[in-house]
């Protein structure tokens, strides 16, 4: 069956988010990618060449759409059209108390750039921080460049948009971190294997409403200390450093 007009009509329509939300679904392009959410989330259909539908581990009952190369062009959102698309239903984003009391967990005030939040998901992915809790002005994880940005890792992070101020201030027993110019050098800060890492948005930083709620100031030193050099650091790029250090001195107490 090839990949109906009707169907690459819908699947451009997922561009926007009013659609994605009234569809509940998001989409995922590249044999990787789609490939690793086969394992792990719940598939509306997949349309692929002839030779990827027949390697792909679909499940039984997923709709399976072998399509032409120029049927994917018409239907990706990709400057290099893929060989398989995927429409996927979202995830749920359900967390225990005992999950948000006991472990580290990321916060985005703000972050606008679908790439930088893509990227955001594979590093808490990477290191082992399982939610991400998401001002609602933060960029959408299930815009397509966020997804693919991802690079999976949006099966394995739960995504909570919310409103931060008020989640923060409703945990007040957990430590806020929050990344600021004027802060204490991260290197010599005490810092837990629990609470709450604030990273703020690309132009404008950490929010007003947020920042007093933060308890402990972090500064991310450059090298040597005192010398001439860019403004800030690109938020992704901060907050990989961030957890990283989290990681490594929890890894060292252990």
């Amino acid at each position: 069956m090839p990949l109906s007009k009707s169907k690459i009509k819908y699947i451009q329509s997922l561009r926007d988010k009013k659609h994605r939300l009234a569809q509940g679904v998001f989409v995922a392009e590249g044999v990787k990618l789609v490939s690793d959410l086969l394992q792990s989330c719940r598939c509306q259909f997949v349309a692929a060449l002839p030779e990827i539908a027949e390697s792909l581990r679909i499940s039984p009952g997923v709709e399976t759409i072998v399509a032409s190369e120029d049927e994917l062009k018409k239907a990706s959102f990709l400057k290099t059209p893929p060989q398989v698309i995927g429409v996927f239903y979202q995830l749920p984003d359900e967390i225990s108390p005992d999950d948000l009391s006991r472990n580290l967990h990321l916060v985005l005030d703000g972050v606008q750039d679908p790439g930088n939040m893509g990227t955001i998901v594979r590093l808490a992915d990477w290191f082992g921080i399982g939610h991400l809790f998401c001002s609602p002005d933060t960029a959408d994880i299930y815009n397509p460049k966020t997804v693919q940005a991802t690079m999976g890792a949006i099966a394995r992070v739960k995504i909570h948009y919310t409103d931060i101020a008020d989640l923060l201030a409703d945990n007040p027993e957990m430590p806020i971190y929050g990344t600021f110019l004027d802060g204490n050098d991260i290197y010599r800060e005490e810092l837990s294997n629990s609470g709450f890492i604030v990273m703020g948005s690309e132009g404008g930083g950490i929010s007003p409403s947020v920042e007093k709620l933060v308890t402990s100031r972090l500064f991310i030193p450059n090298y040597p200390f005192g010398r001439d050099t860019s403004e800030s650091l690109n938020v992704a790029s901060a907050t990989a450093i961030v957890c990283s250090e989290f990681r490594r001195r929890n890894f060292r107490q252990a």
